[in-house]
């Protein structure tokens, strides 16, 4: 299995150089730590109908954004100092798409954050929250794993990640299922319920970005673009 050491973006003539990619990465991994933070924060908030908490998370969007605008700074100075090649610019296109995921992911909690705080304050639990702690645990799951396949520049960790996107949406089908159930059989629930199928929703979109950043590992380490492509034609070129 991949470990640091066999992180080539760190080999350059030019010590600066190196130490521009890794603060690069370092910051990557940190604003991934906070979006990841935010999602966690979001559910638990939902499920425990803390609204202190769905507002703490509203307001640290906007820390997020800027993250988002300071590494993508950072990554444009180093292509317009270094024009970096091959490799090096690999890592530096990758990231600057991987932040932009980092920060959907962000709006993803914020929206989540938001739902928390109207469902806690129509009172009634609403049916569904079984449901968004499964499919919540698993995306979470597959956001820690795809900037932890970054860290590592893992390329079959994050081949396992995209195999799972799939999984993911199933688990969501099945979870709007059960929640149409819940509308049919009290119309009661139907404003409640719905508040709880956009959380759903939220939540397999954040499965959706880490699978993306997942593809971006691979393109990083194998110097081929997955996206778009069948998981079958991405386990080849992982295996080469």
């Amino acid at each position: 299995m991949p470990t640091q050491k066999d992180d080539v973006y760190g080999d350059h003539i030019s010590h600066k150089f190196n130490d521009e990619l890794m603060e690069l990465k370092t910051e990557f991994l940190k604003m991934g730590g906070m979006v990841e933070a935010q999602v966690e924060n979001a559910i638990q908030a939902l499920v425990d109908g803390d609204g202190h908490l769905a507002e703490q998370i509203r307001a640290k969007d906007k820390q997020v954004d800027k993250m988002e605008m300071d590494l993508d700074e950072e990554a444009t100075l180093i292509i317009a100092r270094r024009q970096p090649t091959a490799r090096d610019l690999r890592l530096v296109i990758s990231v600057i798409k991987m932040v932009a995921d980092l920060e959907r992911v962000g709006d993803e909690a914020k929206k989540i954050a938001k739902l928390a705080i109207k469902l806690s304050e129509e009172g009634q639990a609403p049916r569904g929250y079984v449901e968004v702690r499964h499919i919540g645990t698993h995306v979470l799951g597959m956001l820690h794993d795809s900037l932890d396949a970054f860290a590592r520049l893992d390329s079959e960790q994050a081949l396992r990640i995209m195999k799972e996107d799939k999984r993911v949406d199933e688990e969501y089908q099945a979870a709007a299922r059960t929640l149409l159930t819940f509308m049919m059989e009290d119309t009661r629930n139907i404003s409640r319920c719905m508040s709880v199928m956009w959380v759903l929703r939220a939540l397999e979109r954040v499965g959706d970005h880490a699978c993306n950043i997942a593809e971006n590992v691979i393109f990083m380490v194998k110097g081929e673009d997955v996206r778009h492509t069948p998981v079958e034609e991405a386990e080849r070129v992982v295996g080469r």
